[in-house]
């Protein structure tokens, strides 16, 4: 099994440490305080939601938690702060993981290119992130080709040529205003031809009306089906941490077009209510398997469910 994506463990860790940062600072951070109190009352299963729900990981999600806590709590089956924290790391941690394995797996000579299609709405970060991706597969050692979908935005292809040039990989690209799928079925030839291990498409994030975005996302899909059976091995959903739980209904739209399997999750570094990284997963049953922790090429890691619970409840001195 030839693995796609090169991992460094200790890097990411450290990035995602760095992300969640402003969450643990602001909200998580004072949970493991609470944890440690001598006598766990009401007073403190109240503060303890009120962070949570504050944090954006969702009221429902948050009683939940909370919750059975108090039940173990009570039942005596916790009977230590450092179980009761235990505990909650378990909870988040159930809930954040998935079966998919937060990278992207391809059999040697069965796929390729690996195709990638990335949706999103425009203004999420959405090429930033496929230039993050770009910049990865390049690093390790990878031939990498981008196609610009993205006709219908001025200056979309423009965009993506600039990041292009910046890790150093072609695009293939159209007029504006060009057939969005003449661009997959382009870009996917061309891979063919020049022997790139991966190909990148960038989409339309918004047209005139949602039902033609969407119509316009699954013709994507369909040329490409067409071109291989197995592409688009992996469609991934932008969302922008930033935007809390408004993102939320739109990314429901973009994965009940186009059957997303993954979502790169940017902008987490630039927000301190990390806690939606929880909504995110429990309300689109979508795995996360990117984060963004920074600006530059490189400021993204996979997402480690373990990792990020550590992290975010590391306490604040």
């Amino acid at each position: 099994m030839l693995r796609l994506f090169q991992r460094n463990r200790q890097q990411e860790r450290k990035s995602t440490e760095q992300a969640v940062k402003p969450s643990r600072e602001r909200w998580f951070g004072r949970i493991a305080g609470l944890l440690r109190s001598p006598r766990l009352d009401e007073a403190v299963w109240d503060e303890i939601e009120e962070i949570l729900i504050s944090s954006d990981v969702g009221v429902e999600t948050s009683l939940r938690i909370v919750g059975r806590l108090k039940e173990q709590v009570n039942s005596g089956q916790l009977d230590s702060p450092g179980a009761v924290t235990d505990a909650l790391k378990q909870a988040l941690t159930s809930d954040l993981s998935s079966d998919f394995e937060p990278f992207l797996p391809v059999d040697d000579g069965t796929a390729k290119p690996y195709v990638i299609l990335m949706v999103g709405v425009n203004g999420v970060g959405k090429t930033t992130s496929i230039g993050k991706l770009a910049h990865h597969f390049t690093e390790s050692g990878k031939k990498v080709l981008l196609g610009a979908a993205d006709t219908f935005r001025a200056a979309a292809a423009e965009q993506l040529e600039i990041l292009g040039d910046r890790v150093g990989v072609d695009v293939i690209r159209h007029a504006a205003g060009a057939d969005p799928g003449a661009v997959a079925y382009d870009a996917f030839q061309a891979s063919k031809a020049r022997g790139a291990d991966v190909l990148i498409i960038d989409t339309a994030g918004r047209l005139h009306t949602k039902s033609n975005l969407m119509e316009e996302l699954r013709k994507i899909h369909r040329v490409l089906r067409r071109q291989d059976p197995a592409a688009p091995h992996e469609v991934i959903l932008t969302l922008d941490a930033t935007t809390g739980h408004n993102g939320l209904a739109q990314a429901k739209s973009f994965r009940d077009a186009v059957d997303c399997t993954g979502i790169f999750l940017a902008k987490l570094d630039g927000t301190a209510r990390g806690g939606i990284v929880l909504a995110i997963r429990q309300e689109l049953q979508v795995p996360i398997l990117f984060i963004g922790t920074g600006e530059g090429m490189a400021d993204f890691a996979p997402f480690d469910a373990d990792d990020f619970v550590d992290a975010l409840l590391e306490p604040v001195p």
